[in-house]
This record gives structure tokens, C-alpha cells and sequence, in this order.
């Protein structure tokens, strides 16, 4: 007769028996159509549900159902961890969030920021939208790689060359870099056909040539190619060093193809999410890259943010994900309260009454306790419950450091 061994796992669709003789078998649960699941299907070693709306309203609701599978073991970001931060503009806000809070951001602060200015990370770092820029940064710097026409403009359009000089800072900046955090942007692009090289941006109007400058998206495979070319490089130059990829969640401001904005930008988004999910599965478990999912975030736990330009998110949101990034990767002795970032951003999103925003940003004890003292908070019980909770967290909070402070 067989006997169960381990407990039944959670979904309570299977569990692990031993017979008699030792053998052991995975058993599937019996089902029937008074049941929750009339049927029954094989889920795998690892199945992870989507979680419910309750299961998305507690402090670590985030680093339970998004972060699952990409964060680290442990922090692993000190202080005087030199990190560099570049590519969609997204990675100016981790970078100038750290350097506030005294990290060691190589191309925004720390003793040879000033040295450094002139090099494209630095002035240009938020305008490296695509994996090729990106790619072609780290072939300069490191392989003295240089292409046959100019492919780098600055915002006004002014052409940018391969000197020597900002090259050599570039390098140096590299070579000293332990953490790179590299945020890519779209997949639209523009090109130089004869030699498929391709631009920061679009090309300058005075000269632009029809008969060779052309435009199109990049494929998934174009762009994976591209980031274990960026993967590659840093192994070989800085073997040590630590890779963080991240999605910007910010739009294309607007579209070179002929169809629709929102459209077009779904597909942008969706090549460079697939090539960095194939780049992950394949490098993951080598130790040295991981995945901010800065993107998922935004579209699906805030439920796209934005502020009138539909483009850029609040700031209660921005200061969330980064002070989740601080709890995640940085270790310290002191970090921000994570239940205060959440519960102001969710606020500011409108996936909480707004009132706690205020409540939450002047630490009104007072007001926190007349929403406490209300019969109901959620018509869904298990919302209810779930918001309560996380309000008593809040409170705890700071009663703690009030009695601390006394």
C-alpha cells in the first residue's frame, strides 16, 4: 500500500508516494465535476500562477509575483561598487537614484565623473536606444572598432566622430566598471544600407541620401545577437563584472512605419523583451547576468502610469521601482521604506483610493486610522483583507520609529 512522503504541493494537484518497496511516483489528484479543476493536466516541476488582484496589494507583492526567477540571491551592490548605467533613458533614473543615495555611478559620479564627461556614455548615455549603439559602444571602446561613416549625432543633430581621446575615456570607464546596467529601448531603426550599419537615431536632414539611408525593425535575432555580442565583450574585458539588462517601459514617442503608434510600439517592445528572454535562458545560469523586469512593472502591475504624454511615468512610480531596485540589489545599512514607496505609487497609479498618497507622503497617522476604522475598504473580501493589512504594516511603521525617536 503506498503511502504519501511529501506534502502535497500548493495548487493540491499532485504529491509524491512511496510503495512498499521503496518506489517512488508522482500522483495526480483525483478530480471530479464538483471540484475546482475538472481536469487534470501535468503542470511540470515549476508552475507559477498569475496572481490575483488581493495577491498584488502587499508591500512584497512586487518581489513575490514579478520578481520570482530574476533577483538575486542576495544584494549584492555596495556603495563603492563601480557601476555604469546607460542606453534608454531609463537607465539615467537608476543611475542618478543611486548616485543620490552615495553609489558609485562611474559615468554620473565618484572622483573621475569629471574626467569622464566627454564620453559618449556620459553625454549621450540616455540617447543609446537600441542594442546596436550599445553594441558598437563597447566594440570602440574595447576593439578599437570604428565604422565606415559617421553614425553618431547628438540631440541637435551634430555629428559625433571616433576620437581617440573620448574613446580611451570611454575604455577606462569600462575597464574600471564592475556592474553594467544596460536598458535597451526600441528595435525601430535606421541604417546605412551598403555597409548595414546602423544610427544612434534618425539621420540629419542635410545629409540624408534616400537612395542608401533606409529604415526598418529589427528582428528578434538581430537584437539577441547583438546583447551576447554585449555579453561577450564584457566577459572578455571584464570577466568579473556583473550584467544587468533591463526593458525601458517608455513608448516610441512616434513610429517610421505606416501604421499606428500604440501598435508599432507593441511590436518594438515585444522584439527586444523576446531577444533578452532568449539572451537570459541561455546565459542565466553562468552567474553573471540578470534581468530588472522595470518594464513589466510599469505595464502590468501600475497598469501603464503615465503622465497627459502618456509617455513618462509619475515620479511616485519612478522612486518605487528604484527603491525596490535598492532593497533588491544594494546592500547597505540604511534603505528607504519600501511600504511607503509602494502604497504612494499604487495611490498615485489610481490602483488605491488617491487620499493615501497624502496620507502616506505626511505620514498622518490620524487619517491612516479613520481609513482603518472603516467597515469595509474593498467590496472584494479578500481585497479587503489583503489592503487592511498593509495599512497596519504602514502604521506599524511608524509608530516604531515614533517610540525609537523617543
Amino acid at each position: 500500500m503506498a503511502k504519501t512522503t511529501d506534502k502535497m504541493k500548493k495548487d493540491g494537484t499532485e504529491m509524491l508516494v512511496t510503495d512498499e518497496h521503496g518506489t517512488q511516483s508522482l500522483v495526480f489528484q483525483k478530480t471530479t465535476k464538483a471540484t475546482r479543476d475538472h481536469r487534470t493536466w501535468f503542470r511540470g516541476e515549476s508552475t507559477n500562477f498569475n496572481p490575483k488582484q488581493a495577491q498584488m496589494i502587499g508591500t512584497n507583492a512586487v518581489i513575490d509575483n514579478v520578481l520570482h526567477g530574476w533577483a538575486p540571491e542576495k544584494p549584492m551592490l555596495k556603495p563603492s561598487t563601480q557601476i555604469t548605467a546607460f542606453g534608454s533613458c531609463f537607465a539615467t533614473n537608476i543611475s542618478k537614484w543611486l548616485s543620490a543615495r552615495n553609489f558609485n555611478v562611474l559615468n554620473k559620479s565618484g572622483e573621475d565623473a569629471e574626467d569622464a564627461k566627454s564620453a559618449y556614455v556620459v553625454t549621450m548615455g540616455e540617447g543609446m536606444v537600441n542594442s546596436f549603439v550599445i553594441r558598437q559602444q563597447f566594440e570602440w571602446a574595447w576593439e578599437n572598432k570604428t565604422f565606415e561613416q559617421p553614425l553618431w549625432h547628438g540631440y541637435k543633430a551634430e555629428e559625433f566622430g571616433y576620437d581617440e581621446e573620448i574613446r580611451l575615456e570611454t575604455r577606462k570607464i569600462f575597464d574600471e566598471t564592475e556592474f553594467f546596467i544596460l536598458t535597451f529601448g526600441l528595435s525601430e531603426v535606421w541604417y546605412d544600407e551598403p555597409t548595414n550599419n546602423v544610427f544612434w537615431r534618425t539621420i540629419p536632414k542635410d545629409v540624408y541620401d534616400p537612395e542608401r539611408h533606409k529604415f526598418r525593425v529589427s528582428s528578434v535575432e538581430e537584437n539577441r545577437d547583438n546583447m551576447l555580442a554585449i555579453y561577450d565583450l564584457i566577459r572578455k574585458h571584464r570577466p568579473d563584472a556583473r550584467i544587468l539588462f533591463t526593458l525601458s517601459p517608455i513608448p516610441l514617442i512616434a513610429t517610421f512605419r505606416d501604421v499606428s503608434c500604440l501598435t508599432a510600439n507593441s511590436v518594438s517592445k515585444s522584439v527586444l523583451r523576446v531577444a533578452i528572454d532568449e539572451v537570459m535562458r541561455e546565459k542565466q545560469d553562468e552567474g553573471y547576468l540578470y534581468y530588472w523586469p522595470s518594464y513589466e512593472i510599469i505595464t502590468d502591475v501600475f497598469r501603464l502610469p503615465y503622465r497627459p504624454d502618456r509617455r513618462h511615468p509619475p515620479q511616485p512610480t519612478l522612486d518605487y521601482i528604484m527603491t525596490l531596485f535598492e532593497h533588491v540589489w544594494c546592500d547597505e545599512d540604511e534603505k528607504p521604506s519600501l511600504a511607503e514607496a509602494w502604497v504612494k505609487a499604487q495611490a498615485s497609479a489610481g490602483n488605491m483610493p488617491g487620499d493615501f498618497y497624502r496620507i502616506t507622503n505626511h505620514r498622518k497617522l490620524e487619517a491612516l486610522d479613520r481609513w482603518l476604522a472603516k467597515e469595509s475598504l474593498s467590496r472584494d473580501v479578500e481585497q479587503d483583507i489583503a489592503m487592511r493589512e498593509l495599512l497596519m504594516e504602514l502604521r506599524a511603521e511608524w509608530t516604531g520609529e515614533r517610540e525609537a525617536a523617543e
